[in-house]
């Protein structure tokens, strides 16, 4: 894997629109989080915050990578987003989460996921080129 490097690439705005969704559904989770039990937020609570984090961070890292690198950051992207999904189901089971909060989250984390596979499908499907351009 090429070391990342921020300054060779930059990500496409459709990359960036991707990360800001996550971004947006992060901040509204981190509102909910602060009206949680002590004792779930402590739990459960940190744990699905935790993978909203590395959920970003792999995508960041993504958008700067050349093409031929993305697709481990990718599928990790991909996993944490299935138990981050996962989680608040839980969540919403125990209720912690009401109903309109849970479909506050989900339906935004839903759209996410479709964008995640559009991008890593176009990462398969499309060849590096020898320029280094990373879409």
């Amino acid at each position: 894997m090429s070391e990342f490097n921020s300054s060779h690439y930059a990500p496409p705005p459709r990359i960036l629109s991707v990360i800001r969704n996550l971004i947006f559904v992060y901040k509204l989770w981190h509102e909910f989080l602060n009206h949680i039990s002590k004792t779930s937020r402590d739990t459960l609570g940190a744990k699905i915050d935790s993978l909203f984090i590395k959920i970003i961070e792999s995508l960041f890292i993504a958008g700067y990578l050349p093409r031929q690198d993305k697709l481990p950051y990718l599928d990790s992207a991909t996993k944490q987003l299935d138990l981050l999904k996962f989680f608040l189901q839980i969540s919403w089971e125990i209720k912690m989460l009401d109903n309109k909060k849970y479909i506050a989250l989900s339906k935004p984390l839903d759209e996410i996921g479709k964008m995640l596979y559009g991008w890593k499908n176009q990462v398969l499907k499309t060849p590096a080129t020898k320029t280094g351009e990373n879409k």
